[in-house]
């Protein structure tokens, strides 16, 4: 482990409450016809650097899916009942590929709860095939997990009509429902089983649902092999932390509604959401926050030079001789900051853009009491 990680490391220990098991609700595994791919030996391994003990995995839009993914998803459930009960099988569906019957074969074969991608696989004008789904789900007692991030088409009416005909199914929407966060979350409030993981890249995604749902409505969930359990997890606590979750909240976040509802026990019941729909930062950390993810955006892009720029300027907010109550956490992503510019500036060397996620993270995340 590069040591410019375990500060977040370390951090995460001291946040992760005792008794926790953690349950990771959204992994991925085989090849995706994008490039990515996951074997399971990989996901393990990133699940133990987290601590993470279980994880719930379905395939990629893998390009063996048709017909109705009856290939990637068997692999799934072969990979998963080799691991010793630490990955629990979701099978994809295509709706408009014979979604309910693949359901119902995967169920006969261990399925415990189904994935649907409307941005993959759309499903058509009928609403007919998404409702055999939600009823299937309701009778079998299992979750199904629905994407709901970027470059989704406009069918959020559509989805919250299917779900609240279908009450007993219980409900994921992945991402933080960030596609259409508050539509989701207005129009799915009374519904019984509804629920949002936290699989997002915006840590203000995060923090934004607090505002918006109670936390027992709230799964752990990290979204490899797009995103990182480790740094998942890490944003998912300091979101958590910055809202005012308790132990005993933690716990049910990290993995024990996720287990509840995967073994048919009732999810614990609503409270409140716990914050307002008012975020208090500091001008220090908004600006490390946004040059942050600048410069994650410029290095995705492969723009070493603006990269530099922008990594600078929040080097300079580090800086600050004044910095107020922001000093205490500029202090804790300096280091951060300086491990990615060392790296820029070396020949040949790799630019740890994990630990930048951190650092901007970190810095969207901080407590701070409103002067």
């Amino acid at each position: 482990m590069r040591p410019e990680l375990q500060p977040f490391v370390d951090e995460i220990r001291t946040l992760v409450p005792a008794g926790a098991e953690l349950l990771d609700v959204h992994t991925h595994l085989g090849v995706d016809e994008d490039g990515h791919r996951l074997d399971p030996p990989t996901l393990l391994r990133q699940l133990d650097s987290a601590g993470i003990r279980r994880a719930c995995v379905f395939p990629l839009h893998d390009p063996e899916r048709a017909p109705g993914y009856r290939v990637p998803n068997d692999r799934v459930l072969v990979w998963a009942g080799e691991s010793d009960g630490r990955l629990i099988p979701f099978c994809r569906l295509n709706p408009a590929d014979g979604g309910d019957r693949e359901a119902e074969r995967c169920i006969a074969r261990g399925a415990r709860g189904f994935k649907l991608h409307p941005r993959a696989e759309s499903p058509g004008d009928d609403d007919q095939a998404l409702d055999a789904i939600f009823a299937l789900a309701a009778s079998a007692g299992i979750p199904i997990l629905v994407h709901a991030g970027r470059g989704m088409a406009p069918i959020t009416e559509r989805l919250c009509d299917v779900a609240l005909r279908n009450p007993e199914a219980p409900l994921i929407l992945a991402h933080a429902a960030m596609f259409d966060q508050a539509e989701f979350t207005t129009r799915l409030a009374a519904h019984p089983a509804a629920f949002y993981d936290t699989s997002a890249f915006g840590a203000l995604d995060l923090v934004e649902l607090y505002a918006r749902v109670p936390s027992e409505r709230i799964l752990f969930g990290s979204d490899p092999p797009y995103g990182r359990p480790l740094l998942g997890l890490y944003v998912t606590l300091r979101a958590a932390t910055l809202a005012g979750v308790g132990p005993d909240g933690m716990r049910a976040l990290l993995g024990g509604t996720a287990a509840a509802l995967l073994e048919g026990r009732p999810p614990p019941p609503p409270t409140r959401p716990l914050r307002t729909r008012t975020l208090t930062t500091t001008g220090p950390l908004a600006r490390i926050f946004r040059y942050g993810l600048l410069a994650f955006a410029d290095l995705g892009r492969g723009d070493t030079a603006s990269a530099r720029e922008n990594i600078a300027l929040a080097r300079s907010v580090c800086r600050d001789p004044d910095p107020g109550p922001a000093g205490p956490a500029l202090d804790r992503i300096r280091p951060a900051l300086e491990a990615v510019a060392v790296a820029l500036e070396t020949p040949g060397s790799r630019v740890p853009r994990d630990v930048l996620y951190l650092a901007t993270a970190l810095a969207a995340t901080e407590p701070i009491s409103p002067q």
